[in-house]
């Protein structure tokens, strides 16, 4: 009894302390952010919000933050078409290499991203594409698409087929059955998996480094240019809360929206 005991007391202590060497670093730096001394001393002796107002006035943060959210934007659109479409054709079609497309759609999110940056780079100088906001949207979407693509299959393989056949049968066509029977039960699913998708594209900057050119700079990207410049810090740190807080949230979101019904994380 007492050696269960104590085995569960280890746990608990191996828990908390993997929790802290996580997520302590992560409150360290959100603390820094409201930092009344431009330096970053510990103890923290004051606190003040100037920083996120000087942040916020700060041109190339400014670009940087609307240039991300662009690239999100952007790829989880595409990646909501490409993954929807692809996941009803693997689901409702049996056809030769089913199994090997499935495979290979989920594949980027496995591949290290400086692979699939290096790859994308070579792919649009060999097409003589310019890089730019447009070549971070595509390689956003190579791993945005997985996400989708899962969340939208899972939920497809959880639904049964009988009402879009009663439907078809009371004479309904394509259309009609997709807009009242068949989008009404994916819908959470593309919601979780959109929001999903725009956290991971929101602060990616390996694939971004390698398809986003000199002209385009998001926000993971400014801090990684700034957060060795002392003077830049304050702003570094208020950077870093922005792109927390923009990929926090939709995550929540998305795992109370697919709760109970289907995992929508990362593999």
């Amino acid at each position: 009894m007492d050696r269960g005991r104590g085995a569960r007391i280890g746990l608990r202590l191996a828990t908390v302390a993997t929790l802290a060497f996580i997520y302590l670093p992560i409150l360290i730096i959100v603390m820094y952010a409201f930092n009344a001394d431009p330096l970053q001393r510990w103890p923290i002796t004051g606190y003040t919000l100037d920083w996120i107002g000087r942040a916020w006035a700060d041109e190339g943060v400014r670009s940087a933050f609307f240039a991300s959210i662009q690239a999100a934007l952007g790829a989880t659109a595409v990646a909501l078409l490409l993954g929807s479409l692809i996941a009803f054709a693997v689901h409702r079609h049996r056809f030769f290499g089913r199994e090997a497309i499935s495979f290979i759609v989920i594949l980027p999110i496995a591949l290290p991203g400086i692979v699939t940056g290096l790859a994308l780079n070579v792919a649009f100088r060999s097409l003589g594409i310019d890089l730019g906001l447009l070549t971070v949207i595509v390689g956003h979407a190579t791993f945005c698409v997985v996400v989708i693509f899962n969340n939208v299959i899972a939920r497809l393989r959880r639904t049964s087929t009988t009402l879009q056949e009663a439907s078809m049968d009371l004479g309904a066509d394509t259309w009609q059955t997709f807009r009242y029977i068949t989008f009404p039960t994916i819908r959470t699913a593309l919601l979780a998996g959109g929001l999903l998708a725009f956290a991971l594209s929101f602060d990616e900057i390996i694939v971004t480094t390698f398809t986003a050119g000199s002209d385009v700079q998001t926000l993971p990207i400014w801090i990684f240019a700034n957060y060795q410049r002392p003077n830049n810090l304050p702003l570094v740190n208020v950077a870093a809360v922005f792109i927390l807080v923009l990929s926090i949230v939709p995550v929540y979101i998305a795992s109370r929206l697919t709760s109970g019904t289907e995992s929508t994380g990362r593999t």
